[in-house]
């Protein structure tokens, strides 16, 4: 849950998806609508997908416990290098670390050089130094994060109070590395409405959405290429960020009897089922046509 997103945006959701799912074999036998239903509003639900199906493979292939090697724990679906160093540090104690982006900027610092350089190849030719040699790996790597938040942090960090900054190439140089910023990408697009007067949406997955590329959209283009077509109306402008994508939208709608053969229609009032926040403003914004 807190892949690219916040702890304080994650408690509430972690705190009623346990209490629903107390043990790794109830979730395993859960249902992915009640599970996409427990994660709606939070974003990124492939992560939701990714843990149903990994819990599954667990307590069939592995008896409910996490393989030991690194290697078996990627295979594992939505597992990559940071996941799995995690899960080995904070389950085994194995010595490795989790490159966060506050991990990462952290060693950019006290090495001085550009942040994009770290990886994992980096650190395990740093660790053969053994510069993080300890016996409590699962605590280092808890606070190698927590420190490259709380101390270390991106703004505007906290050398005067670091406990290490005698050791830090960044405090004592004069020519200190830039930090990386991240670059917000900017989309136009336009979203397109076929309304019933039941007070229906029409919806499909025929959408080149990226990021909600599997769930029922409205039809969506890029650029104006429709904006002049034929009995569309425009409803409404509005802004949308979705992670470091920030997207401007023209939404659009039509009354139709009449929709493409690959969508179904949809109650714009129903709440019952799994709908992502993105649809969710679109239904928002349109039921105000009824």
């Amino acid at each position: 849950m807190l892949q690219q997103t916040q702890v304080k945006t994650v408690i509430p959701y972690f705190e009623k998806f346990t209490k629903k799912f107390g043990s790794l074999e109830s979730l395993s036998k859960a249902n992915e609508k009640k599970i996409l239903k427990l994660w709606e509003g939070l974003g990124y639900y492939r992560r939701a997908r990714n843990l149903l199906a990994t819990s599954k493979i667990l307590v069939k292939k592995y008896n409910s416990k996490l393989p030991k090697e690194i290697d078996e724990i990627k295979k594992l679906p939505g597992i990559g290098e940071y996941t799995s160093n995690v899960l080995i540090a904070l389950i085994y104690n194995k010595p490795t670390l989790a490159l966060d982006g506050n991990v990462k900027r952290f060693i950019s610092r006290i090495l001085n050089i550009e942040e994009k350089k770290i990886d994992f190849q980096l650190f395990k030719s740093i660790n053969s130094k053994n510069i993080f040699n300890t016996n409590r790996n699962s605590d280092l790597v808890e606070a190698m994060m927590e420190f490259g938040a709380l101390i270390c942090n991106s703004k505007i960090p906290k050398c005067e109070r670091c406990p290490i900054q005698t050791n830090c190439k960044f405090f004592s140089s004069k020519d200190k590395i830039k930090q990386f910023k991240k670059n917000n990408i900017k989309k136009n697009i336009n979203i397109f409405c076929y309304l019933s007067k039941k007070g229906q949406i029409a919806l499909t997955k025929n959408n080149n959405l990226g990021f909600l590329n599997t769930f029922y959209l409205p039809q969506i283009e890029n650029s104006n290429i429709r904006k002049t077509s034929k009995n569309w109306r425009l409803l409404s402008k509005y802004k949308n960020s979705i992670s470091n994508k920030k997207l401007n939208i023209n939404l659009y709608y039509k009354f139709s009897n009449n929709i493409p053969a690959d969508y179904t229609w949809h109650s714009i009032k129903s709440n019952k089922e799994f709908m992502p926040s993105f649809t969710k403003k679109i239904f928002k914004y349109v039921s105000v046509l009824f």
